[in-house]
């Protein structure tokens, strides 16, 4: 139900991904008239759907982390994650393959857990539970205290109880020295080091106040949507026209019309669009050096190019004509050297010579994303944004991926494909015009944080805002419905409802 009126305020929000949509929401809950722009013909943004040949694949996002976000987020409308999708906690919550008979499987229960690092390494069941500990409290006083700031001024992380809890999250330690610190087994400490590996630096370049992220992976659980990560789009989009929230398809903003310091109109291919304030969840580099005139650009070039972005990636999408045995719903397979890897994105960008790899198999959870005795299979491969990216190389690296893949799981899993896709940078920035084709955003780096991120507001057009990954507070599915959020907070105290 649409809580505007004719008289309310014009917002125009461009891109449907999790933050526009966040924001869209927020927006016509308190009463201003949204009208949503989306490029494609179907929302989501990186987390759209591929449907075909009877298999059903999840393009994006594939891990459920931090459900007190999205729980926060429908609370914010009255609403229940469970009113939109059934979710479930995986148990198994992944595996970890480090050879051809080297597995660890992490278990969802906390005494299970426990008990696995003890077998690795005595005394690292009560080490990881001080761990633990520790990264609670960093979960803790981010989620309440950092990530919700709109990152403005400096005066935002001036209270002496903020200041004091900062100091106390090892923001000056690294990631690598932190966990080592705790355990010595090669495999545990690469499991603990793993879930930093997409914010954009090596563990060794990473702050330990990172640590918060195995807390979202082993406090708080891996889960899954069932009918897979699409639903919390569907569900985002049935609340966002709920609330009144009209979201126009194929409609791909090319420049916008200012006068007087702020924006008047956005235009797309074949329409114009009035607006009293736009907020911007489409990529922020391309809209600001692409789409706004010269003279209204928020940032110079070689600004962008600066900029340290997290990975893309490489990406197939397999149907299967049979179940693959003895893998669960996520894998990582760390046989290789993770260091090199890491090296191949972060420092010395290239193809990587040995790269790790990570399978979803959805359906080894939900049958309904494939055909009855069939799997549907993801395999993803990190890269280094900014690659060539040619079909020769992704037929190689298939091959090369699927070389190991079969060796280590014991079985023939090629001869049994019935459906192929292969996505990466071209297709990153085709379809969502990412900067690099990166996948994920920029990069959570010390220099990258908070007031150093660019900004969610622009410098010179009053009612132009900014959210999403390249702006505060940073890259994945939880920062961004958080982002959509913060971003319609500062819209809404500068541009507020006339009574």
């Amino acid at each position: 139900m649409s809580h505007s009126t004719s008289t309310s305020p014009k917002v125009v929000v461009v891109g449907s991904g999790f933050a526009g949509l966040s924001a869209a929401s927020v927006l016509a809950s308190k009463g201003y008239r949204v009208r949503l722009l989306e490029k494609n013909q179907e929302p989501g943004g990186r987390a759209r759907v591929l449907s075909e040949a009877g298999f059903r694949f999840d393009m994006g996002p594939s891990w459920y982390w931090m459900p007190d976000v999205f729980e926060q987020y429908f609370g914010l409308f009255g609403r229940k994650v469970s009113d939109y999708y059934e979710l479930v906690r995986l148990d198994p919550a992944y595996t970890i393959v480090y050879g051809p008979d080297q597995r660890l499987v992490v278990p969802a229960q906390a005494e299970a857990l426990e008990a696995l690092f003890e077998s690795y390494e005595k005394g690292a069941g009560l080490k990881l539970r001080s761990f633990l500990k520790q990264a609670a409290y960093k979960y803790e006083v981010g989620i309440r205290d950092l990530v919700f700031k709109p990152g403005r001024s400096l005066g935002e992380f001036l209270s002496p109880r903020l200041i004091w809890d900062v100091l106390r999250m090892d923001v000056f330690k690294s990631m690598a020295s932190h966990v080592r610190s705790h355990f010595k087994h090669p495999h545990l400490v690469q499991m603990m080091e793993f879930p930093v590996l997409f914010l954009g630096a090596t563990p060794r370049n990473t702050p330990a106040l990172y640590s918060l992220m195995n807390y979202a992976d082993l406090g708080l659980g891996t889960w899954y949507p069932m009918g897979g990560m699409g639903k919390i789009v569907d569900g985002m989009v049935s609340l966002a026209q709920e609330l009144g929230v009209e979201i126009i398809y194929n409609q791909e903003v090319k420049s916008v019309k200012s006068q007087g310091g702020r924006v008047r109109s956005v235009l797309t291919v074949d329409n114009e669009y009035q607006a009293d304030a736009v907020v911007v969840g489409a990529d922020y580099r391309h809209f600001d050096q692409e789409v706004l005139p010269a003279d209204h650009r928020n940032y110079s070039a070689s600004y962008w190019e600066s900029r340290v972005l997290a990975p893309s990636s490489l990406l197939f999408y397999i149907g299967l004509s049979k179940p693959l045995e003895g893998l669960t719903h996520h894998t990582l397979f760390f046989d290789e050297d993770f260091g090199l890897h890491a090296e191949e994105i972060y420092t010395h960008p290239q193809w990587p010579t040995k790269p790790l790899f990570y399978t979803s198999l959805a359906s080894k959870t939900d049958p309904s994303v494939a055909p009855a005795g069939m799997e549907n299979l993801v395999i993803l491969v990190p890269l280094a944004p900014g690659l060539e990216d040619t079909e020769e190389l992704r037929e190689k690296y298939y091959h090369l991926i699927m070389d190991r893949f079969e060796r280590l799981t014991g079985q023939a899993i090629r001869s049994h494909v019935v459906y192929r896709k292969s996505y990466a940078h071209r297709d990153f920035v085709k379809d969502y015009h990412s900067f690099k084709g990166n996948a994920y955003g920029l990069a959570n780096t010390l220099t990258q944080t908070a007031l150093l991120k660019p900004s969610l507001k622009h410098k010179t057009l009053s009612n132009l805002y900014f959210c999403g990954q390249l702006t505060v507070p940073g890259p994945g599915v939880p920062p961004s419905l958080i982002s959509g959020q913060v971003v319609a907070g500062e819209l809404m105290k500068e541009h507020p409802l006339k009574a």
